[in-house]
C-alpha cells in the first residue's frame, strides 16, 4: 500500500513537472532560431549590402613644345573620383586633384564635393561644390581619357567663357518626351566674380567660392533633348544674376556695387556611324556701372566644333577641331585650329599627339603653336 502510494505521487510529480521542461526546451528552441534568424540575416546583408563604396577617376602625362619655349615632359594630373551610396537614397561624390608645378612641389585640389539625395526616379537634389551644369564640355567631356585631345578648346578652360564649378544647390535628372528623352539641370549658387581694377578687366573666375562676397546669388540651368534613333543630343544653358568686381585678392575687397550677370549657350552632341561630331557655344557677360572702376559692359565668349572618326575595327582615331574665343581685352584672344591622331589602347586607355596652330587676331599679339602628346587613363 506505502508502495502505491509512493508510485502515485511520483507519478503525479512527473505529470505536473512534464509541461514545465517541456516549456523550458520550446523556449530554447526559440531562442536557437532567433539567432538563427539573425545568423541569416547578416549573412544576407554582406550578400546584398545597402552600402557601396566605387572609387574611379583618371591620370594623365604629357609632353608639349611650344614655339617660343623648350619642349618639356609634363605630369598632368592624377584625379581620384569616391562614390559612397546608401542604397537608393543617398550618395556622396568628391573628385580630387593632384598635380606637380614646374618647381616639382605638389598642388592638391578639391574639384567637387556633393551630397546627393535621390528623390525620385526622375530627380536628384545635389548639395555642395558640382561642376557647373552650364554647357557640356566642363561637365562631361573635361576628364582627359575622355576628351579626344590633348587639350581644352579655348575659351573652355579654367577662368575663361565657360563656368567651372559651383557652389551650391542643384537639382537635375530625366524624363521621356513621346519618342524622346530629356535630361535636365537647374541650380542656385554663389556664382563667379570677375577681377578688374584701372578701368580693365583681368578675368573672370568660377572655380565655384566657397563665399559670396557680394550677398546675391545666380540661378540658371540646362535642359537636354535627346533623340536615341539619331544618336543625337541638343542642349540650352543659360543664367542669370548679380555678381561684384574683386578689386585686390589679398585680403578680398570687393567693390560693393552690384552688376547684371548672365550666361548663355547651346550644345550639340552626334555620333553617326563611326563619327563624332561635337559643337559649343558659351557665353559670359557683366552688364554696366558706372560707379565701378571697371564701368564697362564685358563679355567672355567661346566657341568650338570637332569632328573625330574612329577607323574601325582598327584602333586608329584622328580628330579636327576649330575653336575661337574673345574676352573684353585683345591679349587672351584666340583663334585654334588643332588636328590629332589617337591610338585606343582600351576605350579607357588611349595615347595622342596633337598639333595646334594658335593665332590672336588682333594687332600686336602673338600666340605660339605647339605639339602635344599624352597618355590618359581612366580608371
Amino acid at each position: 500500500m506505502k508502495f502505491r502510494r509512493s508510485l502515485l505521487a511520483g507519478a503525479i510529480g512527473l505529470a505536473v513537472l512534464a509541461p514545465a521542461s517541456a516549456e523550458t526546451e520550446l523556449d530554447k528552441l526559440k531562442a536557437e532560431v532567433e539567432a538563427l534568424k539573425k545568423e541569416v540575416a547578416s549573412a544576407a546583408e554582406w550578400k546584398t549590402p545597402r552600402t557601396l563604396v566605387h572609387m574611379a577617376g583618371y591620370a594623365d602625362i604629357g609632353f608639349t613644345d611650344t614655339e617660343s619655349e623648350p619642349g618639356t615632359f609634363k605630369m598632368g594630373r592624377f584625379s581620384p573620383i569616391f562614390h559612397y551610396q546608401i542604397d537608393e537614397l543617398v550618395m556622396l561624390e568628391a573628385e580630387m586633384e593632384f598635380s606637380v608645378n614646374e618647381l616639382g612641389e605638389t598642388e592638391a585640389a578639391l574639384e567637387y564635393l556633393t551630397i546627393d539625395w535621390f528623390m525620385n526616379d526622375h530627380a536628384a537634389l545635389i548639395a555642395g561644390k558640382f561642376l557647373s551644369p552650364l554647357g557640356q564640355f566642363r561637365q562631361n567631356m573635361h576628364p582627359s581619357w575622355i576628351n579626344k585631345m590633348a587639350s581644352a578648346p579655348v575659351g573652355f578652360g579654367h577662368d575663361q567663357a565657360a563656368p567651372n564649378a559651383e557652389v551650391g544647390l542643384q537639382i537635375r535628372g530625366g524624363f521621356g518626351l513621346g519618342g524622346i528623352s530629356a535630361n535636365y539641370a537647374v541650380f542656385m549658387g554663389n556664382g563667379p566674380t570677375a577681377e578688374g581694377d584701372a578701368g580693365e578687366f583681368e578675368m573672370i573666375e568660377s572655380p565655384g567660392l566657397n563665399g559670396n562676397g557680394d550677398g546675391t546669388y545666380v540661378g540658371g540651368g540646362r535642359l537636354g533633348l535627346l533623340f536615341p534613333d539619331q544618336k543625337l543630343e541638343i542642349g540650352f544653358s543659360a543664367a542669370t544674376g548679380d555678381i561684384d568686381i574683386r578689386t585686390n585678392t589679398d585680403p578680398l575687397t570687393y567693390e560693393g556695387a552690384k552688376r547684371d550677370y548672365s550666361v548663355l549657350g547651346a550644345d550639340l552632341a552626334w555620333r553617326p556611324g563611326n563619327f563624332d561630331v561635337r559643337a559649343e557655344y558659351i557665353q559670359q557677360s557683366i552688364g554696366e556701372q558706372a560707379a565701378s572702376a571697371v564701368p564697362d559692359k564685358a563679355d567672355w565668349t567661346a566657341w568650338y566644333g570637332q569632328v573625330a572618326y574612329r577607323f574601325l575595327p582598327s584602333k586608329w582615331e584622328v580628330v579636327a577641331r576649330y575653336s575661337n574665343y574673345d574676352t573684353p581685352g585683345e591679349e587672351g584672344d584666340r583663334v585654334q585650329i588643332a588636328g590629332g591622331v589617337n591610338y585606343v589602347f582600351e576605350s579607357n586607355f588611349v595615347a595622342k599627339l596633337d598639333y595646334e596652330s594658335n593665332d590672336n587676331p588682333n594687332d600686336g599679339f602673338d600666340a605660339d603653336n605647339r605639339v602635344l602628346a599624352q597618355l590618359a587613363y581612366g580608371f
